[in-house]
């Protein structure tokens, strides 16, 4: 129901209050989220987390992509993982307003065995292989025909919005893959047909490099620690890598969450991105009527309605 709901909320909320015959929840965004019930918030699997522990304490936590995207990577990414292969790696890019990048500097580390091979054609999947009821649409794209969240992530997609709705399915042959926002993890790679392996990994920190969109693998987002990445200092040397080993950041441990012994293992959970509370928060993030807002925009890109994460007391 609020699948189908949504744009109607954006059509609707922005008209009304142009013509004043009523007025959009007046509420922050942050605040209908906090007024959310616990039946909206879906906890995240702990073997879809990743724990990376840096020098000085610090602590950054991915979660990874749900299925079916980019399944041979996180595959691979778990492989790693579980061989503790990244440990005494390091942080070696920061590239101001776009990424940072970690992973074996040397690039002479013996990878684990058992990794898969991905193909170019996996950095997008069949719209026909997502479940109709678990997508909510979104808003309108200039990189995509349609734009759409599911299980709590954005996605874009060739084809437009069915008409009738989404439950009367996408056309066979219509494809669907994650877009690149604030935060979001995917796998450095060589030029084409290199697709990595997701020994090297990114995430991004800057505006969101939506032309990346189907050119590299999206494997997750960083759901804490953000703040640990964006403000390292800038690598100088050419597509912001470090000059000298020593300005390179350890990675003293990385995990997945369920190889961590209960009391260390992070708990999180997301805004159901199908809910009632998801309806009004996107809308808000469109059409804000708090009290700092003088015009609000009427409108709202993919990437600017970021799905809400809460770590879990």
């Amino acid at each position: 129901m609020f699948a189908s709901l949504l744009p109607l909320l954006f059509v609707q909320a922005a008209a009304a209050q142009a013509i004043g015959r009523t007025q959009p929840d007046p509420r922050s965004p942050t605040e209908i989220v906090e007024a959310a019930p616990t039946s909206d918030w879906r906890q995240i699997a702990a073997e879809d987390m990743l724990v990376m522990e840096l020098a000085g304490g610090r602590r950054v936590v991915v979660q990874l992509m749900p299925a079916p995207f980019a399944r041979a990577w996180i595959g691979n990414i778990r492989t790693l993982a579980t061989a503790e292969w990244w440990d005494g790696t390091s942080i070696n890019r920061v590239q101001d307003n776009y990424v940072v990048q970690w992973g074996d500097a040397s690039e002479k580390k013996s990878l684990p065995p058992g990794l898969s091979a991905a193909n170019e054609s996996d950095y997008s999947v069949p719209a026909t292989s997502l479940n109709p009821r678990e997508m909510t649409r979104g808003p309108a794209d200039v990189y995509a025909r349609s734009t759409y969240f599911y299980r709590g992530w954005p996605i874009a997609g060739d084809e437009g919005w069915p008409k009738g709705g989404v439950q009367k399915g996408f056309a066979r042959g219509s494809r669907a893959w994650p877009v690149h926002c604030y935060g979001t993890v995917g796998v450095g790679r060589d030029v084409s047909p290199n697709t990595g392996t997701g020994a090297e990994l990114y995430a991004v920190i800057g505006h969101a490099p939506r032309h990346l969109d189907r050119n590299i693998a999206v494997v997750g987002r960083v759901i804490a620690g953000i703040e640990h990445l964006s403000s390292l200092p800038r690598g100088t040397v050419g597509l912001g890598f470090y000059a000298r080993p020593e300005q390179r950041v350890p990675i003293e441990r990385l995990r997945l969450a369920s190889a961590l012994p209960l009391a260390e293992r992070p708990r999180f959970e997301y805004l159901a991105t199908d809910s009632p509370t998801w309806a009004r928060y996107a809308s808000a993030r469109a059409n804000r009527k708090d009290a700092f807002f003088i015009q609000p925009a009427g409108a709202a890109d993919i990437c600017n309605i970021p799905v809400p994460v809460r770590a879990i007391p």
